[in-house]
């Protein structure tokens, strides 16, 4: 079901759930007080009889039935019947003949008991009886009659509510479908522009209307969402780019080696130096393939985690990083322990690919600085261990440095020294993996500073 007609529903059962009890509610009360106003009609007819009655003519000793006075002398009720009953419960008034009593001696006894005031039905009539008199010698007093112009009343306002009802109910539904149209023509705003967006046009973006409300938030959402598409569809055009030429400069280099080679070479000496040639550009092939499955293990990294001491992943890290690089000095620094840590250092995750990115670190530390490089490993909070790489090189311009973690993008100031552009791009998948960030802080000229940030053991 469209949520459209799902609003109308809800919205209009709702409504009417309401209505409906509020006409009930009327009714009800309504109902009650045409009885209310009856029993007091009926029951001040009572007490008129029977003050003429019984200050005019009382019962006489055998207990006959008198009428000293006409009915026409009061105003009357719509089939009005009234009796009298002497404190012996024997009757000695009734305003017909044709009145039964059955109804009237069954209530007897209640009001024998105490009761104030009985209410009940009388066949189609409603009927109420009382105490009268003096204290010691109640007389028990009946008054029953037809409420026609109640009745009516009731039968009227029944007739109102359930027209009123129904055309509230056809409103209610115009008005469901006005309302609902209304809240969702920013929805079918929004679907409309983003029918409208492909990949070729990852640029445009939907409307955020006023900025505030739920579909505004959806809106800016679905924007952001966007961006980040168009980033990645960037960074994979960027990268298709950069690895078709990275990839087929080595592979066009080595076929041309060994074509010329094999027209040109007429001695040993001459192939041999052909072949090595080839052999360099293989290695260099070899080595943009290895750095690719490397990014692709990094972020498809999985499975259990185990406690890491990363000081010993960065003493590993230099060793290698000296063996790569004879003879430059790299220095290690170690911060403060906070004292609620059990074991220092630690986090969660691999201990290779923790490795790994940091030794990648370190690697363009030394490729792109002369001087000395210092690592520091600290915490830059409690929950938070850090390893700042730190050198003094030729730094990243600004316009580079948001790309650098591309991969096989190479900013333009360091593209003279051997590399691939693979080796942050690994870092920061090795990163995002274990729950941390890599931060990247450079000034051409410089230097730059490149902080690893893990979550520590919980």
């Amino acid at each position: 079901m469209l949520i459209r007609n799902k609003l109308i529903l809800r919205f209009t059962l709702l409504v009417l759930a309401i209505q409906l009890g509020f006409s009930a509610f009327v009714y009800y009360f309504h109902a009650a007080a045409r009885e209310q106003r009856f029993t007091r009609r009926l029951a001040g007819k009572a007490i008129m009889t029977a003050r003429l009655h019984l200050r005019t003519a009382p019962a006489d000793s055998a207990g006959a039935v008198r009428r000293t006075f006409s009915r026409s002398d009061l105003l009357t009720i719509e089939q009005e019947e009234i009796s009298i009953y002497a404190p012996d419960n024997r009757l000695i008034y009734v305003s017909a003949d044709t009145v039964p009593q059955q109804a009237n001696q069954s209530q007897l006894p209640r009001l024998a008991t105490g009761a104030p005031l009985v209410r009940f039905r009388a066949g189609p009539l409603d009927a109420v009886g009382f105490n009268y008199g003096p204290a010691g010698q109640p007389y028990r007093l009946f008054a029953a009659g037809y409420d026609e112009l109640g009745w009516a009343q009731l039968a009227s306002l029944r007739l109102i509510l359930l027209a009123g009802n129904v055309g509230a109910l056809v409103l209610i539904i115009l008005a469901g479908w006005y309302f609902a149209d209304e809240s969702l023509k920013p929805i079918a705003r929004v679907v409309k522009q983003v029918k409208k967006i492909t990949a070729r046009e990852l640029s445009r973006r939907v409307d955020e209307g006023n900025g505030t409300d739920e579909i505004a938030q959806l809106a800016i959402t679905f924007n952001q969402m966007l961006g980040g598409l168009e980033q990645a569809f960037e960074a994979q055009r960027s990268f298709v780019s950069h690895a078709s030429h990275e990839l087929r400069t080595p592979l066009t280099v080595a076929l041309g080696t060994l074509q010329t080679a094999l027209a040109y070479d007429e001695t040993l000496p001459d192939a041999q130096e052909s072949m090595a040639s080839a052999v360099e550009d293989l290695r260099q092939l070899m080595g943009i393939t290895n750095g690719l499955l490397a990014l692709a293990q990094a972020g498809e990294m999985g499975g259990r985690r185990e406690p890491v001491r990363l000081d010993e992943c960065l003493t590993q890290a230099v060793a290698q990083c000296q063996a790569r690089h004879p003879g430059r000095l790299v220095q290690v620094a170690f911060g403060d322990v906070p004292d609620q840590l059990d074991t220092p250092f630690a986090v969660a995750g691999n201990a290779q690919l923790l490795t790994t990115a940091l030794l990648n670190l370190l690697d363009n530390a030394c490729k792109y600085s002369a001087a000395e490089v210092r690592a520091t490993l600290g915490y830059a909070n409690p929950e938070t261990v850090q390893v700042a790489v730190a050198d003094t090189g030729i730094g990243i311009a600004p316009s580079d440095l948001a790309r650098v973690f591309e991969p096989l993008y190479r900013a333009e100031n360091g593209r003279q020294q051997p590399g691939y552009g693979i080796g942050l791009a690994v870092t920061q998948k090795i990163a995002q993996r274990h729950g941390g960030t890599l931060v990247l802080a450079s000034e051409p000229g410089q230097g730059t500073t490149a902080t690893l940030r893990l979550p520590v053991v919980g």
